[in-house]
């Protein structure tokens, strides 16, 4: 029997969700199947208000099933210089940005993908940050859009930490290049432990998740975050992101949270998101009056360890931007670049090398902005 023709189709989330099957069947069969694109985290995205309810996504099916689908906007930018440009749909708490496509006839359907981000964009360029390169769906999106004629460049790229699964936690131990940072994290666990009872407890459900999170968002209050406005809790809509995301709700996306205690006072929470085998590893607070111990990365230490011995995934993703403390203790690494692409017959008024020498302009201003702001 002769194989479905794939198609491709601009849908919003309003029609997706009435798909939701599709939509987890997707994320179930996916390459590198980050949750970002899933519909447990776009759809607390829109729950909470920190995406439009009308995103709209660029889907590629086979008949009712769906193939590939990447969430996206238009919009101005400077690589544009007045003009539209698309971009993937992303907020800041989505660090990832690969789109979501099935592992089967990958090529293909990443080809027919390409086709459609030409139509999202209607021929102008994109401009797509934290685009994992170093991963199959990444690798094969550059060489689909190279072999249907666009034109790519790289903004920036850094290497994001990630662990991948050894036999034993002792393998881990054995041959790791940084035994030095490791006797410290032992140093300063064994000084915490003389303080009183240290525990790790792990929370995936019910009552005892939603305590973790609520201690996750005291923790992250009370420190600089809090201070400065950014932590969760200090906005409606982000406080309402972190319960719609770790809420347990049926589908392919796991939530954990992993908590370090001391006489049962948190001293620092850890929150993941489980999809594919993979644990990405959201966002950690700890209690700052204890830093001189580090227990947040004591806990990122038992947190390996429990991996190695309980098994809750194949991987370890940091999920973080270049300079994460994880680097001393992840082994591994992935590529996340920034890039600008232009569709062939899209949009001339400027060369790819202007577009990405603006870009770069524009990261450079924002490092001189930040720089000058913490000298103030």
């Amino acid at each position: 029997m002769a194989r479905k023709q794939q198609s491709i189709e601009i849908v919003d989330a309003a029609a997706l969700a009435a798909e939701s099957d599709a939509w987890d069947d997707l994320m179930a069969r996916a390459v590198a199947p980050h949750p970002h694109f899933s519909r447990h985290v776009i759809e607390a995205h829109i729950r909470a208000g920190l995406l439009p309810g009308d995103t709209a996504f660029i889907a590629v099916r086979d008949g009712g099933r769906l193939n590939a689908l990447l969430p996206f906007r238009r919009g101005l930018d400077i690589i544009g210089l007045g003009r539209l440009v698309a971009q993937p749909a992303l907020s800041p708490f989505m660090p990832s940005s690969a789109p979501l496509v099935a592992a089967e006839n990958l090529f293909e359907t990443l080809a027919l993908l390409v086709s459609g981000l030409a139509e999202a964009s209607r021929g102008r360029a994109w401009r797509w940050p934290l685009l994992t390169v170093s991963s199959l769906a990444g690798r094969g999106l550059l060489h689909a859009m190279r072999e249907s004629g666009w034109t790519v460049g790289i903004v920036a790229e850094f290497e994001r930490p990630v662990l991948d699964r050894r036999p034993s936690h002792d393998a881990f131990l054995k041959d790791h290049p940084h035994k030095s940072r490791l006797k410290d994290l032992r140093r300063r666990r064994r000084r915490l432990a003389e303080m009183g009872r240290l525990d790790l407890v792990t929370a995936t459900e019910g009552e005892a998740l939603a305590a973790a999170l609520d201690d996750f968002l005291a923790l992250e209050l009370a420190g600089w975050k809090g201070e400065a406005g950014t932590a969760l809790a200090c906005r409606c809509k982000t406080l309402a992101l972190a319960r719609g995301l770790f809420a347990n709700r049926p589908g392919p996306v796991c939530v954990r949270a992993d908590t370090l205690s001391l006489d049962g006072r948190p001293l620092a929470v850890s929150l993941a998101l489980v999809a594919g085998g993979t644990a990405n590893l959201l966002k950690t607070a700890y209690d700052e009056r204890e830093r001189a111990l580090a227990p947040g990365l004591v806990l990122e230490a038992e947190i390996v360890r429990v991996f190695h011995e309980t098994t809750f995934a194949q991987r370890l993703d940091s999920a973080t931007l270049a300079g994460s403390a994880l680097e001393s203790l992840y082994r591994e690494r992935e590529t996340v670049a920034e890039i600008v692409a232009v569709p062939p017959s899209g949009d001339t008024h400027l060369s790819l090398e202007r577009r990405v020498s603006l870009a770069r302009f524009e990261h450079r201003a924002r490092h001189e902005a930040k720089r000058l702001l913490k000298r103030g």
